[in-house]
């Protein structure tokens, strides 16, 4: 069985083995794999692996032996999974392998936002806290979490661990009722349910963590950022588009917001004319929330996994309807 990996880099830039999955067929790796190259990569190819190079239907149409798609993501959006379903190939995901890790850096995001160590330890260096004549050198005010309300959008997996950990921080936590999870879960008494309007206005910070789906596309817009409090932050690990990043750019520059922290953008990476790289207000980082060896390691057991279940008959994790 012929399997391709067409853009492996991001999971395995060289501190994993590839040899659980070199032990399921003939593997060949790309790093990258460009549009235009991924007729020719995956042409003979039973088994195709993507992260974010798209398999679009016109795509699959030139793929005659392609029997499995394996997405080396949560996010499958990359995959026209009707098309796929059409020709009886499952799409497959890794629904849980990054938790602990994106959690952990929505706090590193925003302890950056409310405390600005870095800032702070680049002017130290610079010999600004030398010349200050106070033992105690502050650029920016310091905030404190405890007390403050976490507001959650999206109350999946992630969702309850950023509010596991905002619990230890002493914060309050809400969750937006239209949050989703994937998976069934028990109700959580810690945690008051709220509408989406209601949770912009109270929370001191905003936490995205829900899908992106045609009705989410934009959700944080000019009209639900000028529902949340001037003092309060925005922070996105999860999907770019979630985001009206002009808006966004617009309510930081004119003090209707504190500051927002946004591990993905709308287009990756980031545009160069992207409003939000010019401003001091916005903490961008190379969406790498999930990007930890611990996690990437989950992922890729559970790649493996998924296609070892598919070969004998059973697929896990697909997303899509196939005959």
């Amino acid at each position: 069985m012929k399997i391709v990996v067409l853009d492996g880099y991001t999971l395995n830039p060289g501190d994993l083995s590839w040899s659980g999955l070199e032990s399921l067929g003939a593997v060949t790796v790309y790093d990258r794999t460009q549009a235009v190259e991924i007729v020719d990569r995956a042409r003979e190819a039973d088994i195709v692996l993507t992260n974010k190079t798209p398999l679009t239907a016109s795509t699959l149409e030139q793929l005659p032996n392609l029997r499995y798609i394996g997405v080396l993501a949560t996010g499958y959006n990359v995959v026209d999974v009707e098309a796929a379903g059409r020709r009886g190939i499952p799409v497959a995901n890794v629904p849980d392998y990054g938790t602990q890790s994106v959690a952990q850096f929505v706090f590193a995001l925003l302890l950056e936002l409310v405390r600005q160590v870095g800032r702070h330890a680049g002017a130290v260096r610079a010999g600004e806290w030398a010349s200050s004549p106070d033992f105690c050198f502050t650029l920016t005010p310091m905030v404190e979490l405890a007390g403050k309300t976490m507001g959650l959008i999206g109350y999946g997996r992630i969702g309850r661990q950023v509010a596991d950990i905002a619990r230890a921080f002493g914060m309050k936590v809400i969750a937006a009722n239209n949050g989703r999870s994937t998976t069934a879960q028990p109700a959580d008494q810690e945690v008051e349910r709220v509408e989406l309007t209601e949770l912009l206005k109270r929370s001191d910070v905003v936490s995205l963590h829900c899908p992106l789906t045609p009705e989410t596309t934009q959700l944080i817009n000019k009209e639900r950022l000028a529902l949340m409090k001037p003092a309060a932050y925005l922070i996105n690990t999860s999907r770019g588009p979630l985001v009206a990043e002009n808006e966004l750019a617009e309510a930081l520059r004119g003090g209707k917001l504190a500051g927002a922290a946004l591990d993905v953008l709308s287009i990756e990476p980031a545009h160069p004319a992207n409003p939000l790289l010019r401003e001091p207000r916005c903490l961008i980082t190379p969406h790498i929330a999930w990007a930890t060896k611990e996690a990437r390691s989950r992922l890729m057991d559970t790649v493996v996994e998924n296609i070892r279940s598919f070969q004998s008959g059973r697929p896990a994790n697909a997303v899509n309807q196939y005959e």
